[in-house]
């Protein structure tokens, strides 16, 4: 009796799929870094500036959020789970970085999305814009 191996099959790295895991990746690497950051703040010097020390702990939820709901965004309910949750994220990174400009005061420490993510070089404000775009693009088979 011959054993019957199945062939692997090899699938085409098409550039959607490229940017779909960039942006994933991208989203991971802001999850890790605005988690830390936030986990250090908040157990660390929360006294010292609860507003901007608690938003970056929102951002740090919200990237983990998307992070999961893009990576996945090929199942329906994820996708509409990422597009809420990216559509958030650019609100916030809007909003955020609109008040740190207009009433700096308020935030005497950065957060990730203060002055529209400066200390991140612009990527929140960027990455929501893609993702936003990625998720418009339709389902993804990565």
């Amino acid at each position: 009796m011959e054993a019957r191996y199945a062939k692997p099959v090899s699938r085409p790295t098409s550039p959607p799929m490229v940017l779909h895991r960039i942006v994933v990746a991208l989203y991971a690497v802001l999850s890790v870094a605005a988690l830390g950051r936030s986990s250090y703040q908040i157990l660390t010097k929360f006294d010292e500036a609860p507003l901007a020390y608690g938003l970056s702990g929102l951002a740090a939820v919200v990237y983990v959020i998307a992070t999961v709901a893009v990576a996945l965004s090929a199942r329906r309910t994820l996708r509409i789970v990422a597009f809420w949750t990216v559509c958030f994220e650019l609100a916030g990174v809007l909003g955020i970085g609109t008040v740190s400009l207009i009433r700096p005061e308020l935030f005497p420490e950065a957060t990730v999305w203060s002055h529209f993510g400066a200390g991140y070089v612009f990527i929140p404000l960027v990455l929501p814009v893609v993702g936003l775009w990625w998720l418009s693009k339709g389902r993804t088979n990565s």
